[in-house]
């Protein structure tokens, strides 16, 4: 795993990654984590949960999410879409939340997992409102 610089408005962190694409879906899972909640809300159908974290994301981040091995603000970081990450990321937590009920396991709350996770890595913002 390689480090990577990644940087999208306000969100700025280094982290480590299997690759450039990684690294940006990375970089939008620690941004949106506060907005979890929204995969354990039965009410709430997958394309209103998209809709959700596309409006987010578009409120709170820039379009392009920049990164790089060298640090930051290098004009030579390569750069992927923040619909592209967002949606990528979206798809991954559905995923989750069908696999959970495939296998027959008993519900298991993403926001949860979240809070877990961003307990875990000291320093990170866990919502892009937090960030700026």
């Amino acid at each position: 795993m390689s480090k990577y610089y990644v940087q999208c408005g306000p969100v700025r962190m280094v982290l480590s990654a299997d690759g450039v694409e990684m690294a940006a879906v990375s970089a939008i899972e620690r941004a949106l984590q506060c907005h979890l909640w929204i995969y354990d809300d039965p009410d709430l159908s997958d394309e209103e949960r998209r809709m959700h974290l596309m409006l987010e994301s578009l409120l709170h981040l820039e379009p392009t999410i920049r990164i790089s091995e060298r640090g930051f603000d290098r004009e030579d970081a390569d750069q992927w879409g923040t619909p592209e990450a967002v949606e990528y990321w979206h798809r991954l937590m559905t995923g989750m939340n069908r696999l959970f009920v495939a296998a027959g396991l008993a519900p298991r709350s993403l926001s949860n997992l979240g809070q877990i996770q961003s307990n875990g890595s000291a320093g990170t913002q866990s919502c892009v409102r937090r960030a700026r």
